[in-house]
């Protein structure tokens, strides 16, 4: 489980195509207190840490991604050199400071516009039809791995509001329209949606 509060921006230093994705993605978490097996959400899909290790170039680690991953998600367009959002795995006793993140990617939205309001930046995508109805005003989503509230929602549109912190921490100051994203639902919003369609 995840916060969808982003820790690192990892870097993509290597792609290694075998039956599955091998991505290799530089770091500044201590590649010695990362465990083999643990789960990082990168761009808000968890994958699990095969290898992680330390060079001149500094720490890194090594992820599986499955060919259903990047039929689901985005990470299909990661190349060398791509920034990507981390967070490791929640621990007991963690701050809960964006709400519950499973790192379970339901599907792919797009970036719709991009528009300075003051010093926040207001971000409009489109989701795909099937999730649109599980997103609604102040609600939470994780995009790209990032907690944030939605602002409103026109059909199949929405739009969220990014401070300048997020951005700074984040991958986000770079982001573009046509820019395809990791749409996580929040988890609240599918139990209430399945409890409606239940009564």
């Amino acid at each position: 489980m995840f916060t969808g509060i982003i820790t690192d921006i990892g870097t993509i230093r290597a792609l290694d195509r075998r039956g599955d994705l091998r991505v290799r993605i530089g770091t500044a978490y201590d590649a010695a207190g990362i465990d083999m097996g643990a789960s990082i959400a990168c761009d808000g899909c968890c994958l699990t840490v095969v290898d992680r290790g330390t060079d001149a170039e500094g720490h890194w680690f090594d992820v599986d991604v499955s060919g259903e991953s990047l039929s689901k998600t985005a990470l299909g367009a990661w190349t060398e050199g791509t920034r990507v959002n981390l967070e490791r795995s929640l621990r007991v006793g963690d701050e809960l400071g964006g709400h519950i993140v499973s790192g379970h990617v339901d599907g792919v939205a797009e970036i719709l516009s991009v528009v300075p309001e003051g010093d926040s930046i207001r971000y409009r995508f489109a989701a795909p039809t099937a999730l649109a109805r599980f997103i609604a005003p102040k609600g939470s989503v994780a995009l790209n791995g990032t907690s944030l509230t939605v602002n409103e929602v026109e059909g199949v549109e929405f739009g969220v509001n990014l401070i300048p912190h997020t951005q700074e921490v984040t991958t986000w100051g770079t982001a573009a329209p046509g820019d395809r994203v990791n749409l996580e639902i929040d988890t609240l919003a599918r139990y209430v949606a399945r409890l409606a369609e239940a009564g």
